[in-house]
């Protein structure tokens, strides 16, 4: 079944959403988004081998690797692009709450901003950084449904004041036994549906240096719900939670891997 037809027509006829009495209190919403925030968290370092595999209406389907580097305790983080051979040396670097794009074919350094697209596919920053829903979102409980053969809550998130997010409003399905996204929507503040995310695939990794499993999407399908027909499938492929470089994150070191 593919994650478009994750909600057939006879589960769709089958919702089932939790009478009021069943609400969750602000405070049980508040500890969902924190627990599914640090279950992805390490506390350390983290690396991973991505792939980014993307389609557009008209066009060839073109697949991108890359490299994702995080140190979560200080919300840094590194996309370096690897694969094809014009993309390679391309990067992003989140610093100090800013995100820049780097570019070896100009050897220029652009800030961009949270609803940027990844290297042009209908990713965002956010699909490849720490999750931080509790500390940028205020939840609504929608209730209870079935997601396919999975029972979620649907959660309602506002994007908090003065703080930069790329989308203000998000609609989550959390698998209730195991706290993970299934799926997954974004709208603009006029109400407009931008993306539809879904998550098939969820893998764990213990950490030492958090002393517990790190859980990360083993494969994130994306769908532009303004240009329909194009996609973008991320599959990460492998993850290492052992600690990086100091000078990592930095615009001397991505601009090093160019030369």
């Amino acid at each position: 079944m593919t994650p478009r037809n994750l909600l057939s027509a006879a589960a769709a006829a089958a919702l089932l959403v939790a009478p009021a009495a069943f609400a969750l209190e602000a405070a049980d919403m508040k500890k969902i988004l924190e627990v599914v925030d640090d279950r992805q968290r390490n506390g350390g370092d983290y690396k991973s081998l991505v792939y980014l595999e993307q389609k557009e209406k008209d066009k060839a389907d073109v697949v991108r690797e890359a490299l994702v580097y995080r140190r979560d305790a200080d919300d840094k983080l590194m996309i370096l692009f690897t694969k094809p051979k014009g993309e390679a040396g391309k990067g992003y670097l989140r610093l100090d709450k800013n995100l820049w794009s780097y570019d070896p074919n100009v050897g220029k350094w652009e800030r961009r901003t949270e609803r940027e697209r990844i290297a042009g596919t209908d990713s965002r920053r956010a699909d490849f950084d720490e999750s931080r829903l509790a500390e940028e979102y205020d939840p609504t409980y929608e209730g209870e449904e079935a997601l396919g053969k999975f029972q979620v809550h649907k959660l309602s998130l506002k994007g908090r004041a003065n703080i930069d997010v790329a989308y203000p409003v998000i609609k989550l399905w959390v698998d209730k036994e195991t706290t993970n996204i299934l799926k997954r929507q974004e709208f603009a503040l006029s109400g407009r549906l931008m993306r539809t995310l879904y998550y098939p695939k969820w893998q764990k990794l213990f950490s030492e240096s958090k002393g517990s499993d790190v859980w990360y999407p083993q494969e994130i399908r994306i769908y532009d719900e303004v240009e329909k027909s194009n996609s973008t499938v991320i599959l990460i492929k492998s993850v290492d939670l052992r600690s990086l470089e100091a000078n990592i994150f930095t615009k001397a070191w991505l601009e090093s891997k160019s030369r």
